[in-house]
């Protein structure tokens, strides 16, 4: 997640492409009825929905929906946080499922396979993506929100549905020993986790601190520990303590600003994932003369002050990180399934999705929702 121009291009920014711009064409004459939820306007009042999807092209795959999850993403979008949107629009980036039906070039995927889906659906020239960072790609349609004309809304529509279309790139295979639940909130709280905790080389004994812990961060207290990293986590929810400390975690603190001072300098890498802005500072000065501090939880309209000249004093590298490319996502999936790093889950029904929202905001839920599409 970068400056203003890119994440106008995202789906959580929503307005991508200029009014009338089209990547892709008109969408086939035999489009797919899906019913999900959406929003119609910034309440952040979610409603059931019947829409349509585009006809299968012959890149693309369809799947059945067997289970969505909710990301702070979803909520800080709809509510108009990061940009204007267009309504109605279905949310959701951590999708799973049953492949139903393939395109006729398609060669990654079969009727039947287990399918998962993150924040990017599309790009004008896959072939030339190979090998290449797709989250940075000015071409790349992300997941929902943003202005794709294939579609018949007239915008990509997300996975609070029972049915989805993607093209096959963007789409990576589940292993058999992870259930859809728990893959779900893979799909994007896992890869913004796993990947800048691999570019850092994260490795046992490393001293790393993971700020904010909820659906984001209970998942990179996890991948840390996986790697034999000694990890503190930093909450300002008391009542989490004990789920933290059940993970394996060697130190947990119910922090403010203040409680910050006395681990200035001890530690090797410092994540971020806290969805509001606030004092940076004194986390980043937790870090290790040239460690480094990423940031993954985005702001409301993405503002973060830092203070440059403290920043400069620590000899902290500072980094902000957008998700994952598509080839890291199968490999952080492999991963978690293999060294059963599981999110902690609470299953919910659609007409639920409301309540869960305002848990989300309140830091109550526990530590991913996932809904149960057969309820949509």
């Amino acid at each position: 997640m970068q400056r203003r121009e890119f994440m106008k291009k995202t789906a959580i920014a929503g307005v991508a492409l200029a009014a009338g711009t089209s990547l892709f064409g008109a969408a086939g004459k035999s489009t797919i009825t899906c019913k999900g939820y959406a929003a119609f306007d910034e309440s952040g009042e979610l409603k059931p929905w019947k829409f349509q999807r585009r006809a299968v092209r012959e890149n693309d795959i369809l799947f059945e929906v067997k289970a969505t999850s909710i990301c702070h993403s979803d909520i800080h979008t709809e509510l108009g946080h990061w940009g204007k949107q267009t309504y109605p629009q279905v949310p959701g980036h951590e999708i799973v499922g049953v492949v139903t039906e393939v395109g006729s070039k398609v060669t990654k995927f079969k009727v039947g396979d287990r399918v998962g889906v993150g924040c990017m659906v599309d790009n004008v020239d896959v072939p030339s993506l190979q090998g290449k960072s797709e989250q940075y790609d000015a071409n790349t349609v992300f997941t929902y929100g943003q202005s794709y004309k294939a579609e018949p809304t007239g915008i990509s529509q997300g996975g609070y549905s029972d049915y989805f279309v993607v093209h096959e790139h963007f789409a990576v295979h589940l292993p058999d020993d992870i259930d859809f639940n728990h893959a779900a909130p893979l799909m994007c709280a896992g890869i913004t986790t796993y990947s800048p905790l691999m570019k850092y080389q994260i490795k046992k004994g490393d001293n790393v601190g993971v700020a904010g812990i909820g659906g984001l961060g209970h998942l990179a207290v996890k991948i840390a520990l996986s790697k034999g990293a000694n990890v503190t986590a930093f909450t300002t929810t008391p009542s989490k303590v004990k789920d933290i400390q059940s993970w394996g975690a060697a130190a947990v603190v119910v922090s403010s600003p203040d409680d910050l001072a006395k681990f200035r300098a001890k530690f090797d890498y410092v994540i971020s994932t806290i969805p509001y802005e606030f004092d940076m500072m004194p986390y980043i000065a937790m870090v290790k003369p040239f460690g480094n501090f990423t940031v993954v939880g985005m702001p409301v309209n993405f503002s973060q002050k830092i203070q440059t000249l403290a920043l400069a004093a620590t000899k902290v590298n500072f980094n902000a990180s957008l998700i994952g490319d598509m080839k890291e996502t199968q490999e952080m999936v492999d991963y978690c399934a293999k060294n059963k790093i599981y999110p902690e889950i609470e299953i919910i029904k659609a007409d639920e999705i409301n309540a869960a929202w305002k848990k989300v905001v309140n830091k109550e839920a526990r530590y991913r929702f996932v809904i149960d599409p057969k309820t949509f």
